[in-house]
């Protein structure tokens, strides 16, 4: 996907931010700089499938009569994301990925996770999954009703197939006999096989390092960030929120409503399992919304990449977001 086009460049004074979000969304201001960022003159376009919000019920309406669906809704340089229905009893062959991780979260019904290595275990809405590069895993929706799922791969990150299982037919693709590295991906302290956000809800995290980050990669960052909206200040105009050069980012909410200001595009409140998308170099601001805690997970490429308007631009901004 273009991040620009050839034409039309215009240089801007921003101060580019070296820390990731918290929980509480606390970007402090510490190491920041002032630099010269590129931005395109002509906003970036948002590229089939990507568009500014994907509604879950618009989707559930489009196959409401199909236990097994999909439906991409990010589809970039970066990462691809696909909401996945699966029919009671349906089962993926054991795959794995080659080069990257890959990660869901379960927004309805029940799904038996068997990934190398870990006990397996069954997941259902609000759980956070994630299996490392070459580890084998499959799914199995369990129980009397289809299972959802939001899947997300790295751009390119292709499926392959132990040599001792059938490979799932895909429309162009044909399987071939090839060795690879037996070196698998781990998990470590940041990454853990799931989260049961339902247990976060309610005050008892899964013991880790960084609780509110779900993903930590060199490929892939995802951040929990929850607040309550009743304690947000009020938006402010000149606050453009801040944006990133390389690459989109892209949110899956969690829990409750998010408001949302991307780029040109009128002020929108996003819902539970509603996907939010901003190309790169497009300014957003995100704030919680409606009456109660709200979540969102928040999908970036690279860590650090928070590119931010200079202090004078935004006197008295609270800089979280």
């Amino acid at each position: 996907m273009p991040l620009l086009r050839r034409a039309a460049w215009v240089t801007t004074g921003w101060v580019l931010i070296s820390v990731l979000p918290s929980l509480q969304t606390q970007i402090r201001g510490q190491n920041q700089i002032l630099v010269w960022a590129p931005q395109p003159i002509k906003a970036n376009p948002w590229i089939a499938p990507n568009k500014p919000i994907t509604k879950l019920a618009e989707l559930r309406a489009k196959h409401a009569h199909d236990p097994n669906w999909s439906e991409t809704v990010v589809d970039d340089n970066l990462f691809r994301g696909q909401y996945i229905s699966m029919a009671p009893g349906a089962k993926t062959p054991r795959r794995f990925h080659q080069d990257n991780r890959a990660w869901w979260i379960v927004q309805d019904g029940q799904i038996r996770f068997t990934i190398e290595g870990q006990e397996p275990f069954i997941a259902s809405k609000g759980f956070l999954v994630q299996v490392p590069h070459r580890n084998i895993y499959s799914m199995e929706t369990v129980g009397d009703k289809p299972s959802l799922r939001f899947e997300v791969t790295i751009a390119n990150a292709n499926t392959m197939y132990p040599i001792d299982e059938t490979p799932a037919a895909t429309p162009g693709v044909k399987y071939i006999r090839t060795r690879v590295a037996n070196i698998k991906g781990t998990y470590d302290k940041a990454n853990v096989p799931f989260i049961d956000y339902n247990q976060v809800i309610a005050g008892h995290p899964t013991p880790k390092e960084n609780p509110t980050q779900f993903i930590n990669d060199s490929h892939g960052i995802a951040n929990i960030i929850r607040g309550d909206p009743q304690k947000e200040p009020p938006a402010r105009e000149e606050d453009k929120g801040h944006q990133h050069v390389t690459g989109p980012e892209f949110w899956f909410i969690l829990e409750g409503q998010m408001e949302f200001k991307i780029g040109a595009v009128p002020t929108f409140v996003a819902d539970q399992g509603d996907i939010v998308y901003a190309p790169a170099l497009t300014w957003h601001r995100i704030r919680f919304a409606g009456e109660g805690m709200a979540t969102r997970l928040a999908i970036v490429g690279y860590a650090n990449s928070h590119v931010f308007q200079p202090r004078d631009e935004v006197a008295g901004k609270d800089s979280n977001r």
